[in-house]
């Protein structure tokens, strides 16, 4: 069974390594087809080429480029509406000869959208009569009949991604326009939410003047519940943080802390960032400079705004 499975990856993984050596004009065409697409994308096949198609339709879709699926046996019965003259149409068979996508064939055509065509056959019906031809051919199929749609699906998968990312270049898509087609999740979180949604700020806020007793400090901590205190001047710049692990400290150091002032013994120039940074931002800076859990968050001119706290981005799901 073990020798099975192995076979089926290493036929398919030829299939794959196949591809690249293959690559020349006709996908350059292909692309720049689809980047220049003022219109959408419309990806469509039948059966496990259709299965397929969705997830490349899915891919573009998410990386820029938009798109969508097309059964086309539904396209017969009025859903080829949904083509118009500004799209390219993708359109997967492996035989080249998919009554269903030759059946609609000279319809889109009539419309005026552009045909890019994705078989293992350059000599077959589709690939003569589109305006591209991706070759995604394959010398055999992973299944020991040489039947089953296998290494030609994976060829036919990998070669879509292939034209998804090289899009996704053309475009200059980042991260950014990543997450805004991603906003459920994990990855969303990570890539759209901002210091200023999660941080602490306003009356939550702790903060005492540099002049503070370090008994005023501590009840300050106490009451905001954060296990620290930011020090800011008269015009509300930070000039120094002070947290529970500082008291620790200071505890170590004096005997007794009845005279110190909590600019005595505060932690000078914090680290800090500012609220419209990525709050995965925030978690690289506490984890690359060692910050313990807390980041103070300042306008431009260093003036208090806020604090962050590393139960608020895991809270977030940032970390």
């Amino acid at each position: 069974m073990i020798a099975s499975a192995r076979a089926v990856l290493a036929v398919e993984s030829d299939a794959v390594a196949r591809l690249g050596p293959r690559l020349g004009d006709a996908f350059v065409a292909a692309h720049d087809l689809m980047l220049a697409c003022k219109g959408r994308v419309v990806v469509t096949g039948m059966g496990k080429s259709g299965h397929v198609g969705g997830k490349i339709a899915a891919t573009l879709a998410s990386t820029g480029t938009p798109a969508f699926f097309m059964h086309p046996g539904e396209a017969s019965h009025g859903d080829l509406g949904m083509i118009v003259g500004d799209d390219v149409v993708l359109a997967l068979s492996n035989s080249g000869e998919s009554d269903e996508i030759l059946r609609i064939l000279p319809l889109i055509k009539r419309r005026g959208a552009r045909v890019v065509a994705m078989t293992g056959r350059p000599q077959s019906t589709l690939a003569r009569e589109a305006d591209v031809h991706l070759d995604a051919g394959v010398e055999k199929e992973a299944c020991p009949l040489n039947l089953a749609p296998t290494a030609s699906t994976t060829a036919a998968l990998a070669l879509g991604d292939a034209l998804a990312v090289a899009l996704l270049e053309s475009r200059g898509f980042g991260s950014e326009d990543y997450a805004l087609a991603h906003p459920g999740g994990a990855l969303g979180r990570k890539l759209l939410l901002h210091v200023a949604d999660v941080m602490h700020g306003g009356e939550r806020m702790p903060r005492v003047g540099p002049d503070a007793t370090l008994k005023a400090a501590i009840l300050e901590m106490s009451q905001k519940g954060l296990g620290m205190t930011a020090v800011v001047d008269a015009e509300g710049r930070v000039v120094g943080l002070y947290t529970d692990g500082d008291l620790r400290r200071t505890l170590e150091k004096h005997d007794d802390i009845r005279g110190l002032n909590v600019a005595d013994v505060m932690t000078r120039n914090p680290r800090t960032i500012g609220p419209h940074r990525l709050a995965a931002e925030a978690a690289q800076v506490m984890q690359a400079h060692h910050v313990s859990g807390r980041l103070l968050v300042v306008d431009d001119d260093g003036r208090l705004v806020g604090a962050l706290h590393v139960d608020d981005l895991l809270r977030a799901g940032v970390i």
